[in-house]
């Protein structure tokens, strides 16, 4: 089973077709097909059906291909790490929130960029924890910034950057904003806006307080802005991250409810455990600790 073997049948997987393939690897498809036919007795078992209008991979190409994909990634990390002598350099593909990315990560970025500028980073944006980490476990992603309870992270190292305190707000005008104390039947009976549509803190709070069928409707946004604006307008309250908010309780346009969740989550960074080696990761987690903890330092 040879490297070149593994990024044809990656290359097939990812284009569709073998010319397309034998295309975008700048090759003949004869070669394509000689080194998929190889790869496939290597393994003894077939990699794809060849249909009517085109292929589809059999259950045993399932399962290589994140294999695949991560030897052909180690294979690539290894040559531009024997060239650059442990200096980190390369592509980083990083998951986050979107809260993380606008309000934590960019002083991260600026300073990643002029510490080390050879090493590309790449930040895409998704709210949904379980997405972000099987994407990291999968190889899809170097690594991921989350906001999340302080737990085992299976395949995962992590490390713990800050506590992360969330706020429950409303409009100026919302009828809770006139007590002087609310109980969970006040939250559960008023219409809940969730910023962030899949964030680990939403789940988190619906457990904690039982939510059910019967509860107040649930207003789902992916975006925080347009959350802030929803709840600012009166259309419900919403539990984020405070450094979201920070601005917006400063200056009126929402208010803070005398309510606090039972549980408490932390924005953390995590990574594959057999990436822990690589330069560019082992920067970044450095730098990241530093940037993180100087700006929390400077908002208290």
């Amino acid at each position: 089973m040879e490297t070149r073997q593994l990024l044809a049948f990656t290359t097939v997987v990812q284009t569709g077709s073998f010319t397309k393939a034998a295309a975008t690897l700048n090759c003949s498809q004869p070669t394509i097909t000689t080194r998929i036919k190889a790869l496939e007795e290597a393994l003894g078992v077939s990699l794809f059906r060849r249909l009517p209008r085109g292929i589809q991979m059999t259950s045993a190409g399932v399962e290589l291909l994140p294999f695949a994909r991560n030897i052909i990634n180690l294979t690539e990390k290894a040559r531009k790490a024997i060239t650059m002598n442990g200096e980190p350099h390369g592509k980083l593909v990083i998951g986050s929130a979107q809260s993380l990315t606008d309000y934590r990560l960019l002083p991260l970025i600026e300073y990643m960029c002029w510490r080390y500028p050879s090493v590309q980073l790449s930040l895409h944006s998704r709210n949904a924890l379980n997405n972000n980490l099987n994407s990291v476990r999968d190889g899809q992603l170097d690594c991921a910034f989350f906001i999340g309870a302080i737990e085992p992270r299976e395949g995962l190292e992590t490390t713990v950057l800050c506590p992360e305190p969330l706020v429950m707000v409303a409009g100026p005008n919302h009828a809770l904003t006139q007590r002087q104390s609310l109980a969970e039947d006040d939250i559960t009976s008023s219409t809940l806006v969730r910023a962030e549509n899949g964030a680990s803190y939403h789940e988190l709070l619906e457990h904690s307080l039982g939510f059910d069928d019967t509860r107040a409707p649930v207003l789902e946004l992916d975006s925080v802005d347009a959350a802030k604006r929803a709840v600012a307008s009166g259309l419900g309250i919403a539990l984020m991250p405070e450094v979201t908010v920070s601005a917006e309780l400063s200056d009126g346009r929402l208010v803070r409810l005398p309510w606090s969740p039972a549980f408490r989550v932390y924005t953390q960074f995590g990574w594959r455990q057999d990436n822990s080696t690589n330069p560019a990761v082992t920067a970044l987690v450095s730098a990241a600790a530093q940037v993180v903890s100087d700006q929390v330092a400077s908002l208290t």
